[in-house]
């Protein structure tokens, strides 16, 4: 059968003649607080969302790259990485880096099995790569389609979806996978609705409930623009989009203010080393000051976690390799794209919102008292100042965007008397400001002044006697299992 031609028929027939498989090193089954706001293991331990961006993943990379890249991954604390199953850059036509596509006879003879592990058609390959990041203790979340394959073309439809969504279901029903429908692409028409609608369906009759499913939207949109009631979506999406102005993150806030209450996760900010707007002639490439700032707005406005994204990783782009191609210019290979910065400083976000009480976190830019020069807090554009606080207000965090100084409403947290830190999203390091009366407003100045020096404000209620921010202490609720979870981090927390 030739895999260009192929179409629903045999798409029907692969479904029901393929033999499912059991992951071997499942992680806890994820599922929504009590409170809605946020997500927690089968037990109730939180789950702070930090992920990675490989949307090539499955496609692009053979064993051994493989590993290197989830070794990286788990050495620099992400527990969750986003691919997709039929990928973007011609996943359905183009073979993966062993020949092999996702339907149909396969377009050159199997490899042997040599060593345990080889792999002898494309979803032994998707089983290799679930299996390992599983190890590692990272939940792979699993595109089935990108969006070109049910909205540019009719590959995916509603005759042909629900049995996809309840074989990859029942497949990964065991596996540590989160489900995530859409793929970059806006819903235009009731077909395109009635696809992904089937597809979901079809992945609950498949893994009969097991995994959480959400939606990824076309740039600068939201799954709740499509699916705020439907019962299917466990938690919001954004692709907020490759800029770097607040204006676009804001909508994180807007988000998590909608009802029904859902959690919400930014899950395509600005990827490090991406043009900016697509404008590298005008604007240039970002760099791990404008990821870090997305990641502190998003998280501090109520998102329950953060997908960072390298532009050279999402597509795994090899510059030797004479088959791809490159797409908005990349600056190097992904294997060097392994070393930004911004990706080394996105797990100090996740261990300071670890070391303060975790599930019961809402924002209140409130804190943040407005000033009446122009210029300062809580600022705008790319200057925007965020904030966040325990819903006793027993801490507090302050994104300081620039090293600027800003006074803060110190009536909004609890205690007598209040202990402050300045926090280095840079290195995960604190300093200690000191002790100080809960009285009235208070004006703070960062370690270092400039525009481009960020910096969080952390402030608490002396007597809870908190760690330093970024730090695990027997005082911090959840500590067991946030102990379990640095132990994934690749050693003790600093």
């Amino acid at each position: 059968m030739n895999r260009v031609g192929f179409n629903a028929v045999a798409l029907t027939v692969f479904f029901a003649f393929s033999v499912a498989s059991r992951g071997d090193d499942a992680l806890p089954k994820l599922k929504v607080s009590e409170n809605q706001r946020f997500l927690v293991t089968e037990d109730g331990a939180p789950f702070f969302w930090l992920g990675d961006t490989a949307w090539e993943l499955f496609h692009r990379l053979n064993r051994e790259e493989t590993l290197l890249y989830l070794d990286n991954r788990q050495k620099l604390g992400f527990n969750v990485v986003q691919s997709v199953v039929v990928a973007e850059l011609d996943g359905k036509t183009r073979p993966s880096a062993e020949g092999f596509l996702p339907f149909g006879p396969d377009p050159k003879e199997p490899k042997p099995v040599e060593v345990e592990g080889d792999y002898n058609d494309y979803w032994d390959r998707v089983d290799f790569v679930v299996r390992e990041a599983n190890r590692r203790g990272i939940y792979v979340a699993m595109l089935p389609t990108w969006g070109r394959y049910w909205h540019d073309e009719s590959f995916f439809n509603p005759s042909n979806a629900g049995d996809y969504g309840e074989w990859l279901g029942k497949r990964y029903k065991d596996a540590g996978v989160i489900w995530i429908l859409g793929g970059d692409r806006h819903i235009e028409n009731d077909e395109q609705r009635k696809t992904l609608e089937e597809m979901a369906a079809g992945l609950r009759r498949g893994d009969g409930g097991a995994h959480l499913i959400s939606f990824h939207p076309g740039g600068g949109r939201g799954s709740s623009e499509y699916w705020r009631e439907s019962d299917w979506l466990d938690f919001n999406m954004r692709q907020n989009g490759h800029n770097i102005d607040f204006n676009s993150y804001k909508k994180t806030c807007d988000d998590y203010n909608l009802e029904p209450t859902k959690p919400v996760i930014d899950g395509e900010p600005v990827y490090e080393d991406h043009p900016v707007s697509f404008n590298p002639d005008n604007f240039g490439y970002t760099t791990a000051f404008d990821v870090r700032k997305p990641l502190y707005w998003d998280v501090f406005n109520g998102a329950f976690g953060h997908t960072y994204g390298c532009h050279e990783i999402w597509q795994m782009f090899d510059p030797e390799d004479p088959d791809q191609y490159p797409v908005n210019n990349p600056l190097k290979s992904w294997r060097d794209g392994l070393d930004c910065p911004g990706a080394k400083q996105m797990r100090y976000c996740k261990r300071l919102i670890e070391s303060r009480p975790f599930l019961s976190r809402v924002p209140d830019m409130d804190l943040i008292a407005p000033d009446k020069v122009k210029t300062s807090a809580p600022g705008a554009g790319t200057r925007r100042f965020a904030a966040t606080r325990d819903q006793e207000g027993t801490s507090a965090f302050i994104y300081f965007p620039v090293g600027r100084a800003a006074t803060i409403d110190l009536g909004r947290l609890q205690g007598e008397t209040l202990r402050a830190y300045w926090f280095d999203p840079r290195d995960g390091n604190s300093q200690i400001v000191g002790e100080f009366p809960n009285e009235g407003k208070k004006t703070f100045t960062p370690p270092a002044l400039g525009e481009d020096l960020d910096f969080i404000l952390v402030i608490d209620d002396a007597s809870k006697n908190y760690p330093p921010p970024g730090t695990v202490a027997t005082t911090v609720p959840e500590t067991d299992a946030l102990k379990t979870r640095a132990s994934r981090d690749g050693g003790a927390l600093k």
